[in-house]
């Protein structure tokens, strides 16, 4: 049997078994650090075993309007895709969609190589970051090539088994409420783009891109304009 292309990441999603997952969901008003352990045979190696250890930071989720999320592109997709668009946008004040993101902290990255069963190995890492008692730490069964989509695969489970806690957290703050139709939390990140584009004149680009995101463009346009002016 050939071995898998080092880009067949479904290969690597199908060897993908998070071992020990963080205890604790993602942070819903600030990034979160994830201290994640790879562990994986090497695949030319016998009896080696490579053991990966860095950082994983996850951004503060964000809302996501669905009125933004239904301006989709839907070239070559078929109608049922189109009326799903279309129940998004009747049913907008029902709907919580939320965006999370995530970054490699490279500077914390490390590996080793160590001779020994994936057995043994696992053991021993899995005791070693349970005993560190921290409740972002995850440790993860993986293939050694590409090992980056074993650690997108964390990213996603870990994303998953936080929305329903970073949603009820969010509607605590009323932060879906709508204000001139647009959710607070929206409102409260376009000012937040407002005041340190105000700050930093560099911002004003990125800032044009989230008011174009959101699809409120039209609503801030006079205030856009008169900053960039200004």
């Amino acid at each position: 049997m050939p071995a898998p292309s080092q880009f067949d990441f479904k290969y690597a999603v199908d060897n993908t078994e998070v071992l020990l997952a963080p205890k604790r969901h993602i942070e819903t008003f600030g990034n979160t650090i994830i201290n994640y352990s790879h562990v994986a045979e090497l695949m030319d190696g016998v009896g080696q075993v490579r053991v990966r250890e860095g950082r994983m930071q996850a951004m503060r989720p964000q809302i996501i309007t669905p009125s933004a999320y239904a301006k989709l592109n839907l070239d070559g997709f078929g109608p049922e895709a189109e009326r799903y668009l279309s129940f998004l946008r009747e049913h907008e004040d029902d709907i919580h969609i939320l965006e999370y993101g995530y970054s490699l902290k490279q500077e914390a990255f490390s590996e080793e190589v160590i001779t020994d069963s994936i057995q043994n190995v696992l053991s021993r890492v899995q005791k070693d970051v349970t005993a560190r008692n921290d409740p972002f730490s995850a440790v993860v069964k993986g293939v050694d090539s590409p090992w980056d989509v074993c650690l997108v695969r964390l990213f996603w489970i870990v994303t998953r088994s936080s929305v329903a806690d970073n949603v009820r957290e969010m509607k605590a703050r009323h932060l879906f409420e709508r204000e001139e139709g647009i959710p607070r939390g929206v409102r409260e990140e376009i000012e937040n783009a407002f005041a340190a584009a105000t700050a930093d004149r560099s911002l004003v680009k990125s800032l044009g891109a989230l008011l174009q995101k959101h699809g409120v463009f039209d609503q801030y346009q006079d205030r856009f304009f008169a900053l960039v002016k200004s």
